[in-house]
């Protein structure tokens, strides 16, 4: 098993069994839900704004480690972040999933979503690592 494969399946289960910013928090400003209609996966992100930054992220899911352990990797990696950083990370990270050639090489500022890489090798299960990065982008700030 490749070291980033072994890496993968630590990261999923750890975030799926203790994941970060799980539930709805007593007040928001924002929230958005997505559906993902081929594996039954829903969540719900909340969030605030600060500024021009995210902040407070949280979210509520029913579905797949895939999809759960990806939301709870967003919460924490997108705060502090403006919606064009988040934006952009999203579209990297996107593209780096539907890259079936070559290793994808995410840029620095990943963190354990590098390791979510590896949805790419299941291609029905791209939407389930999307999932609560739709919602949220999606949503109204």
């Amino acid at each position: 098993m490749s070291d980033l494969l072994q890496l993968y399946q630590e990261i999923i289960l750890r975030h799926n069994k203790n994941p970060r910013n799980y539930g709805r928090p007593g007040s928001f400003p924002h929230c958005a839900s997505g559906h993902n209609p081929l594996c039954g996966d829903q969540v719900t992100v909340y969030w605030s704004v600060d500024g021009s930054c995210l902040s407070d992220i949280h979210f509520e899911s029913q579905g797949c480690a895939i999809s759960r352990a990806s939301a709870s990797i967003m919460t924490e990696l997108l705060a502090g972040k403006t919606t064009e950083e988040a934006s952009a990370l999203y579209e990297e990270f996107s593209a780096a999933l539907k890259n079936q050639g070559e290793e994808p090489s995410l840029g620095e500022g990943f963190g354990e979503l590098v390791a979510l890489s590896e949805v790419r090798k299941y291609p029905s299960r791209i939407k389930c690592a999307t999932l609560a990065w739709q919602a949220l982008l999606e949503g109204d700030f």
